[in-house]
């Protein structure tokens, strides 16, 4: 019986991770790639842990390092989706043409990254004098 559970979790993440790979591969841009690989993927990679949990369910330790791992997709995945899409958005990376909503379009200009409502983007990645936080600023408020 437990076999069984096992290759039904196992069957069912392999199933998962090769549409993130194919999602990977056929979808045409970096948002819709993006999400194929984070979510179908990170569902996959923990089906698999659950599978590994249940086929060693009688040694602790194993169980403890699957939830580990499950935890760190879960914490991590969409942070890293969300830090990959802002970063190919703001290089200019081009939308797919069917895309219909760009909703940072009317928020950013797209040349200096700078909020339209006035207030500054305040990226790490840009110097200090581009992101607005300078002495001079901070000394005036």
């Amino acid at each position: 019986m437990t076999d069984g559970i096992v290759a039904i979790f196992l069957l069912a993440g392999a199933t998962f991770v090769l549409l993130a790979a194919v999602g990977i591969v056929r979808l045409p841009d970096l948002a819709t790639r993006m999400h194929a690989s984070t979510k179908a993927g990170a569902l996959g990679a923990m089906m698999i842990m659950a599978g590994v949990a249940t086929h060693f369910f009688e040694q602790p330790e194993v169980i403890t390092r699957a939830i580990a791992i499950v935890v760190f997709i879960l914490l991590t995945a969409p942070i890293a989706a969300h830090v990959i899409g802002r970063a190919g958005y703001f290089l200019g990376i081009p939308l797919w043409d069917g895309t219909i909503k760009d909703e940072l379009r009317d928020s950013y200009d797209q040349k200096t990254h700078v909020l339209k409502s006035g207030f500054e983007d305040n990226s790490p990645g840009k110097p200090p004098s581009e992101r607005g936080d300078t002495h001079k600023d901070r000394t005036e408020n």
